[in-house]
């Protein structure tokens, strides 16, 4: 296909609020011999597109600057070195960055066909998210069926997504958000149990739930003095996983001891620093059991609102009251 000799794209003026993003005009990327430039047609919009925006998320090096880590839309153009792909090919992709723009350039472990009757805007809201919760619940915290895990933030697009694929593979669900209408969202998606933590203590909520036996795995972007807390709803054997610090303290102090005697397991993950070849891992795991779910109608993901790519700070200013229950989007073409 022919391709423009610019695009649009979103950049920020230094680190600060949403008002800091503006559309601009840029030159394409030129993918690598081992990439696919894409040409984006929708994005999706995450916690750390929030955090680079501010300044406290920078890109890996040799990664775009441009905002943006899920997108889906057409193949432009392929690298000398990649095979299995051609132009004018669907596809999804999990990028490095540089999402928020009509063209991106991502290698080709990262992508994925988009689940048959998936449009390019549900196909772009299924790579972050599907990819943490993967690594993080299935891989690091070993979730099995017959086992119970807590999810915290379970109205958020990495909480709509665990809710839906735990109970998938066969486990009891317990989730936390943060209002009545949340929790009653959780209970649509398939939760067990919805803790509403402005109203109860989770800890509690979880003693009563499993007559104090305790939870297998807890997967938590709380961090604070919500990893101490987390430790105490553990069962034996249990597993935390932590995979974002959105109370914004890194540090807690606990008891050692409950993890030495219920012998516990303490682990956590990022997925951006991570190499192409495990990322290219991932994305075929998802593609061999999980895929499967989606084509059958199954663990979609959940659209709160979708905007314009040049109403990205709009997108992010949503986002930050936390009103939305699931994804939000942008539509890039």
């Amino acid at each position: 296909m022919a391709l423009p000799a610019s695009m649009r794209h979103i950049a920020t003026r230094g680190a600060g609020g949403p008002e800091v993003m503006e559309l601009a005009e840029a030159p394409l990327p030129v993918p690598g011999p081992d990439e696919l430039l894409i040409e984006v047609h929708a994005a999706g919009v995450n916690r750390p597109d929030i955090q680079q925006r501010r300044g406290a998320y920078p890109p890996p090096p040799g990664a775009s600057p441009i905002l943006g880590l899920e997108v889906a839309g057409i193949v432009a153009c392929v690298g000398e070195a990649v095979t299995g792909w051609s132009p004018g090919d669907r596809v999804c992709a999990l990028t490095n960055g540089g999402g928020y723009a009509e063209y991106v350039a991502v290698p080709a472990a990262q992508c994925l066909p988009p689940p048959t009757g998936y449009d390019h805007l549900r196909a772009a809201a299924l790579p972050e998210t599907y990819f943490t919760v993967w690594a993080n619940l299935f891989e690091r915290g070993r979730l099995r069926a017959g086992e119970t895990a807590l999810i915290h933030g379970g109205s958020s697009g990495i909480g709509t997504t665990a809710i839906q694929l735990a109970k998938a593979f066969g486990a009891r669900v317990f989730a936390t958000a943060g209002s009545a209408e949340k929790c009653a969202a959780c209970l649509r998606l398939g939760a067990d149990l919805a803790i509403n933590y402005r109203a109860e203590d989770f800890v509690e909520a979880v003693a009563r739930a499993t007559e104090r036996r305790g939870v297998d795995v807890v997967l938590d972007m709380v961090g604070g003095d919500y990893i101490p807390r987390n430790i105490r709803c553990l069962a034996l054997e249990g597993r935390l996983v932590q995979i974002a610090f959105l109370q914004g303290s890194k540090v807690a102090e606990f008891d050692m001891l409950p993890v030495m005697t219920r012998r516990l397991t303490l682990t956590g993950s990022t997925m951006r620093p991570r190499t192409t070849a495990e990322k290219g891992a991932i994305a075929a795991a998802l593609r061999e059991k999980v895929w499967p779910l989606l084509e059958a109608g199954r663990c979609a993901p959940l659209i709160h609102a979708t905007f314009p790519l040049a109403e990205a700070a709009a997108a992010h200013a949503l986002m930050e009251t936390s009103a939305h229950i699931g994804k939000i989007m942008l539509k890039v073409r």
